[in-house]
């Protein structure tokens, strides 16, 4: 396969960067390989060593530690307070996790957060591989795998394969159910049924997809139908995806838990996570994630980097194609929903992940036809984005690291800047009409950039590292498990790491009373919280300082600085 410019008159003749989508994809067997390949270059750095990042994940994995510390797998906890928020699918599989973790031998598994981020890994390089299966019903081989590498490669897709949370699992439901749906579409009037494997990506990726996080699924995938069959009048293709059996399938599947869990909890499961966490979110902005309409746009040259200048240049070609049979299904699938989240007043990036692999496929399209023009106007100052990108990360990164730590990340740089380099390749690519080159040499800045982030970068910052620190100092102390409390301090991380049982005083006199209730006792006091402490202290047998921590709260976005006083027998 050759570049679209490599038969123009004075184009340059196709090297290796050029024909990589065609070598990788001589056969289906060897274009997975190599986006799995891609995709654990991408995902793996920084599974171990990247701390639990407050709040979400280290709620996830601290509810799913307790099912196994209480044997409960019907109820969601943290500590003791209900969490009625998402179904059960994600809490089943972390916990699935670690206990093979721990019949491995890894040693303190249950704290081992990169056993709970497994899901997340599996779930993100399956979306890659089924974003290439979903691909081949709109694409040739070679242009499928261009466009599930180009999804692969975006950013955001990186970070939620290192975050214990639903939302790398549910884009790979989503896409499976995406991919039969496409080609029930596409083949609307064949007398010819389609394949089994096919029928069971979608029901299976609906009822997988329901258990882990409700009804995004069926939004995801019902949009689309909806309004093809609306714009058709008739909804009888629909009829392909044996509706009936496979209705009954995802009943039966996804039925027992939620029956369980409203015998369990009353009813009150649903009344939290319908009227309080979705419906919530609806209303209002839930947790201070605020944003306004157009937030999600402006993040989406962040978040789908390195594709999102070419994505935006193809939108005029999306307009003009908007009739057709494939273009039509993919604009159905992806402007319905995203109007949905920009109309929402909560805003997480995140949200709009399960959509970027219909961006992918339909920038390839454009591709294809010859949209992504550097002679249009404005075409290549966009472009540009795929070099300030990583240019930021680079500068961003050293900012950081000297403002929090005064020092450094140096073990990171020389990737970033490699990183610029192939940015930098990609759009001199773009301005000689070569934006298939353009798109693989992004690609290939990606494969950079997220190791040097997740993998080197953060490990040379400690100041985010709070909670690791903290429960290091629990682990030196020499008395075996010592209780402990945490009085100011109060992030997910130091419960999942210190354990269940971490005591949050509210008071100064309340941390001190725990300090000095007898046995070997440890407490966390946050500067804020210092004098009220040491008033409560006074006239008390002195409790031995053993440590302290500074860092930055990612979760806050403030500086803390935490004392530990311990009374060790």
């Amino acid at each position: 396969m050759t570049s679209l410019s490599a038969g123009r008159a004075g184009a340059a003749e196709p090297d290796l960067i050029d024909r990589l989508p065609g070598l990788a994809a001589l056969t289906h067997a060897r274009a997975c390989l190599a986006l799995l390949v891609l995709a654990l270059i991408l995902f793996l750095p920084g599974q171990i060593g990247l701390q639990p990042m407050d709040r979400d994940e280290p709620r996830f994995a601290q509810a799913s530690k307790q099912m196994l510390e209480s044997g409960d797998l019907v109820d969601i906890r943290f500590q003791l307070e209900a969490r009625h928020k998402k179904p059960v699918g994600i809490y089943w599989l972390q916990a699935a996790s670690v206990a093979a973790g721990e019949a491995l031998g890894v040693p303190q598994a249950r704290t081992e957060i990169a056993l709970y981020r497994l899901p997340s890994l599996i779930g993100a390089c399956a979306a890659v591989l089924l974003a290439y299966w979903a691909a081949l019903a709109f694409l040739n081989r070679p242009d499928a795998l261009l466009a599930a590498a180009l999804f692969g490669a975006c950013l955001m897709l990186s970070a939620e394969a290192r975050l214990a949370k639903t939302d790398a699992l549910l884009t790979a439901c989503t896409v499976a159910s995406f991919g039969a749906l496409a080609r029930a579409w596409l083949s609307r009037g064949s007398f010819v049924p389609l394949p089994r494997g096919a029928l069971l990506a979608f029901w299976g990726g609906l009822a997988l997809g329901i258990l882990v996080k409700g009804p995004m699924v069926p939004l995801f995938v019902g949009l689309p139908a909806l309004i093809l069959s609306i714009l058709i009048r008739d909804a009888y293709w629909l009829r392909r995806l044996r509706p009936g059996l496979g209705l009954a399938l995802v009943a039966l599947a996804v039925a027992p838990w939620f029956l369980a869990i409203a015998w369990k909890s009353g009813g009150a499961f649903f009344a939290e996570a319908v009227g309080q966490d979705m419906l919530g979110k609806v209303g209002t902005a839930k947790e201070k994630h605020w944003g306004p309409p157009g937030a999600y746009a402006l993040a989406f040259f962040g978040t789908f980097w390195p594709g999102a200048a070419f994505a935006a240049l193809a939108i005029p070609f999306t307009w003009r194609a908007r009739g057709e049979d494939a273009v039509a299904l993919l604009i159905s699938a992806i402007l319905p929903a995203w109007l949905i989240f920009e109309s929402v007043p909560t805003k997480l990036p995140h949200y709009v992940l399960p959509l970027m692999p219909m961006v992918a496929i339909l920038t390839v399209l454009a591709l294809r036809r010859g949209a992504l023009d550097p002679a249009r106007t404005g075409a290549t100052p966009l472009a540009f984005l795929v070099v300030t990108i990583p240019l930021g990360l680079a500068v961003g990164l050293a900012i950081a690291g000297w403002k929090l730590d005064r020092q450094i990340p140096w073990a990171a740089l020389p990737a970033l800047a490699g990183a610029v380099g192939l940015a930098l390749a990609a759009w001199f690519a773009f301005r000689a009409a070569r934006p298939e080159r353009a798109l693989v040499l992004g690609i290939l800045a990606s494969l950079l950039v997220s190791p040097a982030l997740f993998g080197l970068g953060q490990r040379e910052i400690p100041a985010l590292k709070v909670s690791p620190r903290l429960a290091a100092i629990r682990d030196a102390l020499p008395c075996a498990n010592p209780r402990v409390a945490s009085l100011g301090y109060r992030e997910p991380s130091l419960v999942f790491l210190i354990g269940t049982d971490l005591a949050t005083p509210p008071t100064g006199r309340e941390a001190s009373d725990f300090l000095h209730a007898g046995g070997c006792r440890l407490v966390f006091v946050e500067a804020r919280q210092a004098a009220g402490f040491a008033a409560a202290e006074a006239g008390r047998p002195a409790a031995r300082q053993v440590g302290t921590v500074s860092g930055f709260n990612i979760n806050g976005g403030r500086r803390v600085g935490l004392t530990a006083y311990a009374v060790v027998p």
